[in-house]
């Protein structure tokens, strides 16, 4: 019996393999080893509720806030001496602007002076005649007559002065010399006037444009399927190309009541403080209209979601070298982002780029059995 068992042990097949240990992997969990070289290719973002855009970003232009911005004529024809103010100088209130040498300044002193004299003249022919009629020696149509032509000499008068002191020209000057004062603080944007130039009134283009920079608009074009998810006092986000790394916050300021037939866009005013003048007028900004400061979702770009099915995912690293595969609900979607409802919470550490790598590996993982390096 013994040897019968020793024989039928020798016949059955050996088997001297070792059995190989194999790594199983938990399901929807990538698993990275930490020195892979794929790590170079994943980028994360922590995860934050923020502001989330209403509509789709608009172009807007930055202009001059028309408040705060004023342009300049000569209200005289002249022809420009002396120096002239640069363009891009800062000036004050009153600051001299340009002078110009004006022959129909020169008529308006001529004529402020001639009217003073005639005053004198009919003030004193009045007194003489206001004296001779209480002495019964002129007639009382002697008196009328020498106070109509006082109230006549006294109302050319003033119309002379008021003439003067409309153009800023002190009453007892006579040199022909009239002088261009800044009307308003702020930056000489545009200057259209050289020496030697002859100017007038009527020019089309003012001579200079002053305008305070420390606060501009932005002017817009909302859709009218949009008009209802905007209002007065709403914040929106502004990025220019000249600062493209950061983003500007301006708030809205009015909303136009009449549609464009041919745009079916509204127009829309913005307020930006510009304190430091960084912005410019005439500078484009892509504009986001944001939801209230009280209402905070998660955003998260497109390029961290992929579909699988009928369902949404993306991936999360949870530590440790492990990305986990999750299902997300989604809400609004708009060019290059899209709120996330469900699935998602803040402080999370989300893949924004590298999701379809982790998706092939996970593949890679679950064909072969094993974790890849």
């Amino acid at each position: 019996m013994v040897l019968l068992g020793l024989f039928l042990l020798a016949c059955q097949p050996q088997n001297n393999q070792v059995p190989q240990k194999t790594s199983i992997q938990p399901k929807n969990v990538v698993i990275l080893k930490p020195d892979s070289p794929k790590h170079a290719y994943i980028k994360e973002k922590i995860v934050e509720l923020k502001q989330y855009p209403l509509l789709d970003s608009v172009t807007g232009k930055i202009t001059y806030d028309e408040t705060r911005t004023v342009r300049i004529s000569s209200p005289i024809a002249g022809r420009v001496v002396g120096a002239i103010s640069n363009l891009g100088a800062n000036v004050q209130l009153g600051d001299a602007l340009a002078e110009l040498d004006s022959p129909d300044l020169g008529k308006a002193q001529s004529e402020y002076a001639t009217a003073m004299a005639t005053l004198k003249s009919a003030n004193n022919a009045f007194k003489r005649t206001e004296e001779l009629y209480e002495n019964d020696v002129a007639p009382r149509k002697a008196l009328e007559g020498a106070e109509e032509s006082l109230i006549r000499a006294h109302s050319e008068s003033q119309r002379a002065q008021l003439k003067l002191k409309n153009l800023g020209v002190p009453s007892g000057s006579m040199d022909n010399r009239f002088i261009l004062h800044a009307p308003f603080s702020g930056v000489i944007t545009e200057r259209n006037i050289n020496p030697g130039m002859e100017v007038r009134p009527d020019l089309t283009s003012p001579l200079f444009v002053i305008s305070d920079l420390s606060k501009l608009w932005v002017q817009m074009d909302i859709f009218e399927k949009d008009i209802g998810k905007i209002h007065v006092g709403q914040e929106v986000l502004m990025h220019v190309s000249a600062y493209p790394e950061e983003s500007f916050t301006a708030t809205v300021s009015y909303i136009s009541q009449v549609v464009d037939e041919t745009t079916r866009t509204v127009k829309a005013r913005c307020v930006f403080q510009n304190p430091e003048t960084r912005l410019l007028p005439s500078m484009f900004a892509s504009i986001k209209v944001l939801s209230d400061p009280d209402e905070l979702v998660v955003v998260v770009p497109l390029t961290a979601l992929f579909t699988e099915g009928e369902s949404d995912w993306l991936y999360v690293n949870i530590g440790d070298y492990q990305y986990q595969k999750r299902p997300v609900k989604t809400g609004l979607r708009l060019k290059g982002h899209t709120v996330i409802l469900e699935g998602l919470h803040q402080g999370e550490h989300l893949v924004v780029d590298g999701a379809l790598l982790l998706r092939a590996e996970e593949d890679a993982v679950q064909q072969k059995g094993r974790i890849l390096p």
